[in-house]
């Protein structure tokens, strides 16, 4: 007999467009509220619970979440979906979501057991970059400090010869329960700090620790377009992990430096550019800086101080691969501080026909100045005739 699934959004109650975070936080209610430690022998409650945690595998993988968008669940073939066959095997496979919070001490194992190997954490460094490496990307190489298994003992932290033996306190589980009213809460076992195991005869090189620090030098490939605060993220290559599980990942928040011409706006690139006031008036044609070299582009007759130019294209490139932004050129005037007798001269005698041939753009706010005096010396006697 068919059986017909609920929308994913509407298990999780949630909008279609809604970020990893939001996806994230609405499971782990679903969780909380569901799970069958806290609803002991309610089916419903047991199918919501597997429920929410299906549309949490699809909706939290971006490629799922896409075909899923697409086609909905005809979309996503039996391989899609994780068979999740009770409580512990949701917990075990989407664990690391609820850390050590409410619901890791509450359900934390399932039931008591200990869990899998833990998938190393993530490591977050910064790289500063120019703004030409943002617009033509780059290959970087980085140096950082993370552990690796000790290669005497090959991570168990005994001694060559030796072996870990089993932690009496926990019995191996590495987790301790304790009842709370109708609660089973487990917490990491005080004697072997949750890992199941004690080291009698720890090893020389690593002090017991089964890992050493050491400086990885890696390769970052900087995509064109990035932008500051972008992280970048190297995958498997971030701290270890339990023995068994792989590493964490290395994410690069991106800084670009700033440059000494431009200033990004989005994919745009605005840059201001001096001229004299004989350019302004007349026209010139004017050399910019842009992220291809020197340039030059048409001042028109009569440019004002704050007036822009656009070069279209000639901006950053998408992030996206579509396109490239413009260059903006804000044209500045500039005010001559020292004038040679004969500029002094000239610029005297221009002031002079000046004075009779004004400009329309003068004469209009002369004007407007003219009759906002008028209207203010008559409002006095407006009001003494009142």
């Amino acid at each position: 007999m068919a059986t017909t699934k609920r929308d994913f959004y509407e298990v999780l109650e949630i909008q279609r467009d809604a970020s990893g975070d939001e996806i994230k936080r609405a499971y782990r209610q679903m969780a909380m509220k569901f799970h069958p430690d806290r609803n002991p022998g309610d089916k419903e409650a047991e199918k919501r619970f597997r429920e929410s945690a299906e549309a949490y595998d699809v909706l939290s993988d971006a490629q799922k979440r896409q075909r899923y968008d697409r086609y909905g669940h005809a979309g996503l073939d039996g391989s899609a979906f994780h068979d999740f066959r009770n409580a512990d095997d949701i917990m075990s496979t989407f664990g690391d979501i609820f850390g050590g919070g409410l619901l890791g001490d509450l359900f934390g194992g399932g039931g008591g057991g200990r869990r899998g190997p833990r998938q190393g954490p993530d490591l977050l460094m910064r790289l500063e970059i120019t703004l030409a490496e943002a617009a033509r990307g780059a290959t970087r190489e980085v140096e950082v400090d993370r552990q690796e298994f000790c290669g005497e003992c090959r991570g168990s932290g005994a001694r060559k010869g030796t072996v870990a033996t089993t932690c009496n306190y926990c019995g191996g589980r590495g987790q301790v329960v304790q009842t709370r009213g109708f609660f089973q809460v487990a917490t990491a076992c005080p004697s072997c700090g949750g890992e199941g195991v004690k080291v009698t005869d720890p090893c020389p090189s690593c002090h017991g620790a089964g890992r050493v620090p050491q400086r990885a030098k890696l390769r970052v490939d900087v995509p064109p377009g990035v932008e500051t605060n972008m992280r970048l993220q190297l995958r498997g290559q971030g701290e270890l992990g339990d023995v068994g599980a792989p590493r964490g990942n290395l994410q690069i928040q991106i800084l670009v430096r700033k440059h000494q011409f431009f200033e990004r706006r989005r994919n745009d690139l605005h840059c201001q550019v001096p001229i004299s006031f004989a350019q302004a008036a007349l026209g010139a044609e004017v050399e910019v800086p842009t992220l291809d070299g020197p340039d030059k582009v048409q001042v028109p007759r009569g440019a004002q101080s704050g007036e822009q130019i656009r070069m279209k294209g000639r901006g950053m490139p998408d992030i996206s691969g579509r396109g490239r932004g413009d260059e903006i050129v804000e044209v500045v005037v500039e005010t001559p501080r020292h004038l040679t007798p004969r500029q002094e001269e000239l610029l005297r005698e221009f002031a002079e026909t000046e004075h009779e041939q004004v400009s329309p753009r003068r004469k209009s706010f002369f004007e407007k100045l003219r009759d906002y005096f008028t209207e203010e010396e008559a409002e006095p006697e407006d009001r003494e005739n009142a």
